[in-house]
């Protein structure tokens, strides 16, 4: 069963910690609620429902998945839907054609300030109880610290320069609260602490699915550390140099989830529900159907998020969210089965074609990584364990735009007793991982690198081999449609060898191996940002795929300007005009 607190009714959430529409913080009680009135295990239990259900806070285009500021931001996805002007802002996003007055940026920041919010509010609570009134009292307010720090991480990614605070300032000084009293390694420091801090209040299990223990604290700890190990120049979001000593650090918090958690056999059971909290999940945002909420009609509190993203064909969605040619070919392999990293876009991979108005796939004589088939819809190919057609192209609304292929990941197959059958398109009960253990596998190898000792660099090959060893079970590879005796493709991934592998191999194969694991799945712009690599990247990028989208034509990446979004004018006018502008934006 699907934990209690991940499924609120929304009106309670809103009633104990809603904000308003004027203000991007608005913590005063609503009704006749109060602290006094809270102040018991019942009351605890319903703020701390909200904050947990802050996790799922997010629409169809500011999404808490990243679809949209993760992938289509970067060189992995393109927006999808009906069109540029389909999803209008995001399509601004995705060109990189964003200032001051760009909505969606002052939707996200309202978000994720109303979840601190939350968080605060069950901490103001918890700090007036005893261990008398509440029996796990340590526990809880270590669990809120925890989620608080991750919506403050997503903040200081997104934005960079942000007012930090915690649940003891006064709520009529929000407005008076600078948005650079702290740089980005003082706040990614306060975070890291807050979440360490927090794991030793934090027991190794919970009783209930999907509550916060001491392994998802240091997982997130190690996540942040990593991030400031980069350290980047406060003005021109340059990466200046690597702290070596936090790349320690990083490494010692995930080893403490050695033994802990292990990956799946097979990648696809990421996409089961059977699966979902299983080994590789360290922390979750729990999605639920038919749980009585009464959500679209009795569909319960699945991921909104995701709402709008499923393809056409069975699921009869609107298709937003595309993973992008450069992305597809980025699966292609060698003899040896290892990535192309210099030569994979010089030609691409599963070119569309018609002959007699039947779609023809051209180009598949490639090596591909078996991934591309689990997390691409590729025309012709099957569609997870869909019986009655393989993947087609009327399943992408707008071809000429967006191409043909679609995301196969993140749906339960459509015949699947998983699946909401009818509106809302897709939705079901599945999960969205927020960390997974290949994610805290992959930054200890890359911690390892950047240390760049002899010993550390042979453990990352380990690392990165161990991941790539899943891909490579054939027993789970994907079929061909019209003849399950074969493969869908010319599959071919291989282990690295030792011989060749220094730091600056090892980099390469890491960052390509990091790309490939967790496409889609709303990290690619962060990591390119972290690695001082996102105008370089992007800028090449848009320079090959303008040929193929037109409307990346106007599509530039401007340097030490588009690392971070702006802060909205509507949150500078809320300051008094306190805010200062992220540098590259100029004045508001």
């Amino acid at each position: 069963m699907k934990l209690k607190y991940i499924i609120p009714a929304f009106a309670l959430a809103a009633t104990l910690a809603g904000c308003d529409e004027n203000s991007f913080l608005d913590i005063k009680p609503q009704g006749t609620l109060s602290n006094s009135s809270l102040s018991n295990a019942k009351g605890v239990d319903l703020l701390t429902t909200a904050a947990y259900a802050a996790l799922r806070n997010g629409d169809m285009f500011t999404p808490n998945t990243n679809w949209t500021y993760g992938e289509v931001r970067s060189d992995n996805a393109y927006k999808g839907g009906g069109g540029t002007g389909d999803g209008g802002e995001v399509h601004l996003l995705e060109v990189l054609d964003i200032d001051a007055t760009w909505g969606n940026a002052d939707v996200k920041w309202f978000q994720l300030y109303c979840d601190v919010q939350r968080c605060d509010s069950a901490l103001k609570v918890l700090n007036d109880c005893s261990e008398e009134e509440i029996a796990d009292l340590k526990s809880q307010k270590a669990e809120m610290r925890v989620l608080r720090a991750h919506f403050y991480f997503e903040l200081a990614r997104l934005f960079k320069q942000i007012p930090y605070f915690d649940e003891n300032v006064d709520i009529n000084a929000y407005d008076q609260i600078s948005n650079v009293e702290f740089t980005r390694d003082q706040i990614l420091g306060m975070i890291a602490e807050e979440l360490t801090s927090a794991a030793e209040d934090l027991p190794e299990k919970q009783a209930e699915v999907g509550r916060v223990n001491k392994y998802v604290a240091y997982a997130y700890a190690a996540k942040v550390k990593l991030y400031q190990a980069y350290r980047q120049n406060d003005q021109t979001n340059q990466v200046e140099s690597i702290d070596k000593n936090l790349m320690r650090e990083v490494v010692q918090l995930c080893d403490k989830l050695e033994g802990k958690y292990d990956l799946l056999d097979d990648f696809q059971k990421l996409d089961l529900l059977a699966y979902e909290n299983g080994a590789e999940s360290v922390f979750a945002v729990q999605y639920s159907m038919n749980d009585g909420s009464g959500v679209d009609g009795g569909a319960g509190c699945y991921n909104r998020s995701m709402l709008l993203n499923a393809p056409q064909g069975p699921y009869s969605g609107d298709g937003f969210f595309l993973p992008s040619q450069n992305l597809i070919n980025a699966f292609k392999t060698d003899a040896n089965g290892l990535p192309l990293f210099d030569t994979y876009n010089n030609e691409d991979y599963d070119v569309i074609t018609f002959v007699d108005g039947k779609a023809v796939n051209t180009q598949i004589d490639s090596n591909v990584d078996p991934r591309l088939d689990f997390i691409v819809g590729r025309p012709n190919i099957t569609w997870k364990t869909y019986p009655n057609t393989p993947c087609l192209t009327s399943w992408v609304r707008n071809t000429s735009d967006y191409g043909y292929h679609c995301c196969k990941r993140f749906y339960v197959s459509p015949e699947s007793p998983d699946m909401y059958k009818g509106w809302p398109w897709g939705a079901s009960a599945l999960n969205w991982q927020i960390i997974r253990y290949a994610d805290v596998l992959l930054w200890k190898a890359e911690a390892l690198i950047e240390i760049g000792e002899e010993a550390g660099l042979e453990q990352a090959r380990q690392i990165i081999n161990r991941i790539r060893r899943r891909a490579a079970n054939e027993n789970t590879w994907v079929k061909d449609f019209a003849d399950p005796a074969k493969y869908a493709a010319n599959y071919k991934i291989g282990e690295y060898p030792a011989a060749g592998w220094n730091q600056a191999y090892a980099r390469k194969a890491l960052r390509f191996e990091t790309r490939l694991e967790t496409a889609m799945e709303g990290e690619r712009f962060f990591d390119l940002v972290r690695w001082g690599i996102a105008e370089e990247v992007m800028n090449q990028y848009f320079d090959t795929e303008k040929e193929k989208r037109v409307y990346y034509t106007i599509a530039n990446f401007t340097k030490s300007r588009d690392e971070y979004l702006p802060i909205s004018k509507p949150q500078y006018n809320f300051s008094h005009g306190l805010y200062k502008q992220n540098p590259g934006y100029g004045d508001f």
